[in-house]
């Protein structure tokens, strides 16, 4: 999940300079890891059965529901609900929504994309994760956007590396989607993560390498960029919180939590049998 910085209500405005001001960066003992390396595993769970879930016809109040009924079963708390007033389990935003959408009964159709984005609480650290799905087949011109947010994921957290700057995880985002034209939005930002679900520092989807606070082992971060097809403005609904694209082009979203170590970044939220296949590519990489 994603805090507001500009151009929403007065309140979310508030919350993020409570939240995410110029507050101390907390870094993780190895104790606290393990408890994230948990909780990152549960939500990565609920993610990819979401995953597969979506399809046309399907809701995504089902899916919400989904998501609610497993993070319970696992023993975890649906760290959205309640969150500021949020009233669901996911935000499950569809086509030009960026964040923030609600859930609802309206059937997703053919061409459609949505994003979810879900949180868990457990054993008191929170997993935070977001993913955009084709609703069956979509237009190759919605397809790249969908693969170039998840490579701007994945060049962010590539410079999570002690000793490198927050600034350099923005400029990674900023760079790639460039390259493509897209419209990077700015009104919101990634995160640092752990007992709450927003610590210090802010992550901003683009800026200069070199710039902001040094990484150190121990830090964790939840990294999301958020790529429009066309313009990066935004505007908030009369719900106040559905956020969508000002010029109604579709958006997509990708985010996962990630760890920093002295070896460098470690992916949170993967599943076990990820995690196994991300072993394995690493090995036969080294023997290659």
């Amino acid at each position: 999940m994603i805090i507001a910085l500009e151009k929403i209500s007065e309140s979310l405005k508030n919350i993020s300079r409570i939240l995410l001001g110029k507050g101390m960066i907390i870094a993780k003992s190895r104790k606290d890891l393990d408890k994230m390396r948990e909780v990152g595993e549960l939500i990565a769970e609920v993610r990819e059965t979401l995953r597969a879930k979506v399809e046309p016809g399907v809701t995504t109040r089902e899916l919400n529901d989904t998501a609610d009924k497993m993070i319970r079963g696992f023993g975890g708390i649906p760290t959205f609900i309640g969150y500021h007033g949020f009233p669901f389990a996911i935000c499950a935003s569809v086509n030009e929504a960026i964040v923030h959408g609600f859930s609802n009964d309206v059937p997703l159709k053919e061409g459609d994309i949505v994003s979810l984005d879900m949180a868990a609480t457990y054993n008191g650290f929170v997993g935070d994760t977001a993913f955009t799905a084709p609703v069956g087949n979509i237009s190759e011109e919605v397809a790249q956007l969908i693969r170039v947010t998840e490579e701007c994921l994945d060049l962010a957290i590539a410079q999570c590396y002690p000793n490198k700057r927050v600034g350099d995880i923005g400029w990674a985002v900023q760079q790639h989607a460039e390259k493509h034209g897209y419209g990077i939005v700015r009104d919101y930002t990634g995160h640092g993560i752990g007992r709450s679900m927003h610590e210090a520092p802010q992550i901003l989807n683009y800026g200069r390498a070199g710039t902001k606070e040094i990484i150190r082992a121990g830090y964790c971060f939840a990294i999301e960029p958020m790529l429009n097809l066309g313009t990066h403005e935004t505007k908030t609904l009369k719900d106040k919180w559905t956020v969508i694209t000002l010029d109604g082009k579709p958006s997509a979203h990708a985010e996962h939590t990630v760890a920093v170590t002295a070896e460098g970044p470690e992916i949170l939220t993967l599943t076990k049998q990820q995690k196994a296949a991300q072993q394995k590519d690493k090995a036969e990489t080294v023997t290659a």
